[in-house]
C-alpha cells in the first residue's frame, strides 16, 4: 500500500487512496491527525527505543556512535528504558503538562530540520525524532488500515526553516528521507505541500483555472500559482502547470509566540525595570518560547542562563515576577505558555476579549486580553504571510481566478481579510483545512506509485 504523509509543523496525518477518493487513516485512538510530539523519560532515551524496542538500527558511524552515547547516558542515570517509555501525540502532550520538569518534551521538530550549523551528531538525532515519529504513524496507520505500507510521498514546505535557502531544504529533506527509510518505507518522494493541496482542489473543477494555493501551516507559509483542471489532472509531469512559488518560515507557531511574548509575559517580568531603572533584556523573555528557534531555546535553558537569571533576580524592582521566570527555567514551560497564547488566539476569533489562566508556582494568574490587542502582537508574522500571496502573484504576472486557502492558521478570519484586501476580486475558497494536503499527497502517490 502507499499513502500521502503530511509530516506537519502542528499535526500530522496521512491518507490512502480509496479508488479514486484519498482517505485519511486514523493515526492516534480515532482521530486523523496526530500532534507532531514526543515525550521520553530522558532526551537519549529516543535513540536508544528505537534500537532496544523497535529493532531500527543506525545508518552510518555517526549514527552508531550517538547510539552508543545514548545507552551509556542512560546507563548512568540508571534508566531501564520500557517500551511504551516514548510517547506521542495528545498523550505525550498530556504527560508533559501533567510534570513538564520531569519529562523530555519536543514539539515541531520539523521546525529544526533546515537549521544551519549544527553538528553531524546533532543531526543524527534529528533523524532519530523524526524516525520515532515517523514508526509510530506508519504502525498506527498499518494497524487501523490491516494493510502493509510501503511507499509514500511525504509534503515538504517550499521553504524549511532555516538561514541557509536551499542548503536547509536540502539538509531537511535529507533527514525526513532518512528517517522514513528508517521507520520501513521503501519508495519514498516529495511534493510541495501547496501544490499537494492544490491537487485536491483540482478534483473538484470542471474547467481550467489558474489558482493561487495559500497554505498556513504550523511552521511554514507557501503560495504556489499554479494552472489546474481536466487538462492536468493527473499528469505525472505537472512542471509547465506551476507557475510560481514563494515560502517562508512563518507560520501558526510564529502568531501563538507573539502573542505569547506580547501579551502574557508581563507577569514574568517583560517590560519591567531593574532596581537602578535599566529596562530588562528582552531576549531573557522570548527565548523561552521561541520553541521553533534552535538557538534561542539553548541560550535560554543554557546552565549558565541560569546565573544570569539568578542575578536579574536579584536586581529587579519587581522580584516576585522574576520569580516566575526562573520558574519557566527550572520548569519547561515555554511549550505550556505557547499552548495557552493559541488557546487565546483561537478564542479571540470569535471573542472581543478573553481571560488567559496561568499556573506558575503555587499562583494562579490572569491575564485578560482583549482582540486589538492580539490582532496588534502578531503584526509582524501576519505581514509576512500576506507579503508571500503578493510575491507568488507577481513573480507568476498573471492573477488567478481563485485563491484556494488551506492549514490549520488559514481558518484565521484576520489571514482570510489580509489575503482579501491583497487580492480584493479574486474569490477566496477553501476545503478541509487540515486534510487537504494530505488528501493530494495521497493523490500525488496514486500517480507515483500506481
Amino acid at each position: 500500500m502507499f499513502i500521502g504523509f503530511d509530516y506537519g509543523t502542528a499535526n500530522c496525518s496521512v491518507a490512502r487512496m480509496q479508488g479514486t477518493e484519498p482517505e485519511l487513516i486514523a493515526v492516534e485512538g480515532d482521530s486523523l491527525y496526530i500532534p507532531s510530539t514526543l515525550a521520553a523519560p530522558t532526551r537519549d532515551s529516543v535513540s536508544e527505543h528505537l534500537f532496544r524496542h523497535r529493532q531500527i538500527k543506525p545508518l552510518d558511524t555517526l549514527g552508531e556512535q550517538l547510539l552508543r552515547r545514548s545507552v551509556a547516558a542512560n546507563r548512568d542515570e540508571d534508566i531501564d528504558l520500557q517500551p511504551d517509555d516514548l510517547v506521542f501525540g495528545q498523550a505525550a502532550l498530556d504527560l508533559y503538562l501533567s510534570d513538564p520538569h520531569e519529562v523530555y518534551y519536543v514539539k515541531s521538530p520539523k521546525s529544526f530540520l533546515g537549521a544551519m550549523g549544527l553538528h553531524d551528531i546533532q543531526l543524527r538525532f534529528f533523524e532519530d525524532l523524526v524516525c520515532a515519529m515517523m514508526d509510530n504513524i506508519k504502525r498506527q496507520a498499518e494497524m487501523r488500515s490491516e494493510a502493509e505500507i510501503r511507499d509514500a510521498v511525504i509534503g515538504r514546505p517550499v521553504n524549511f526553516h532555516g538561514r541557509g535557502g536551499q542548503d536547509s531544504n536540502r539538509q531537511a529533506e535529507e533527514i525526513l528521507r532518512r528517517a522514513a527509510k528508517r521507520a520501513g518505507f521503501g519508495s519514498v518522494e516529495f511534493q510541495f505541500e501547496p501544490v499537494a493541496a492544490g491537487l485536491e482542489y483540482e478534483a473538484t473543477l470542471n474547467e481550467d483555472k489558474t489558482v493561487l494555493v495559500v497554505d498556513i501551516g504550523g511552521g511554514t507559509t507557501d503560495c504556489s500559482l499554479i494552472q489546474m483542471g481536466p487538462t492536468w489532472r493527473g499528469k505525472a509531469d505537472r512542471t509547465e502547470s506551476l507557475i510560481a512559488h514563494s515560502g517562508q518560515r512563518v507560520g501558526g507557531n510564529d502568531l501563538d509566540i507573539h502573542l505569547t511574548f506580547k501579551q502574557l509575559m508581563a507577569p514574568f517580568g517583560y517590560g519591567s525595570q531593574t532596581q537602578s531603572g535599566l529596562e530588562m533584556p528582552i531576549t531573557q523573555f522570548w527565548n523561552p518560547i521561541a520553541i521553533n528557534d534552535v538557538s534561542a531555546q539553548s541560550k535560554f535553558f543554557a546552565r549558565e542562563n541560569l546565573a544570569d537569571l539568578k542575578r536579574l533576580h536579584k536586581e529587579a524592582r519587581e522580584p516576585e515576577k522574576l520569580a516566575r521566570l526562573l520558574a519557566v527555567y527550572h520548569d519547561t514551560l515555554g511549550y505550556s505558555l505557547v499552548k495557552k497564547g493559541e488557546e487565546v488566539k483561537i478564542a479571540l476569533s470569535e471573542q472581543a476579549s478573553v481571560t488567559a489562566q496561568l499556573k506558575v508556582l503555587a499562583e494562579q494568574l490572569e491575564i485578560e486580553v482583549q482582540r486589538d490587542a492580539m490582532i496588534e502582537a502578531i503584526e509582524a508574522p501576519k505581514s509576512k504571510m500576506i507579503e508571500l500571496v503578493s510575491e507568488a502573484v507577481q513573480q507568476g504576472g498573471v492573477t488567478p481566478d481563485a485563491i484556494f486557502m488551506t492549514g490549520g492558521s488559514a481558518r484565521s478570519p484576520i489571514l482570510r481579510a489580509g489575503v482579501e484586501q491583497v487580492l480584493p476580486t479574486v474569490p477566496v475558497v477553501s476545503g478541509n483545512y487540515f486534510g487537504s494536503v494530505t488528501a493530494g499527497l495521497a493523490r500525488w502517490a496514486q500517480v507515483c506509485f500506481a
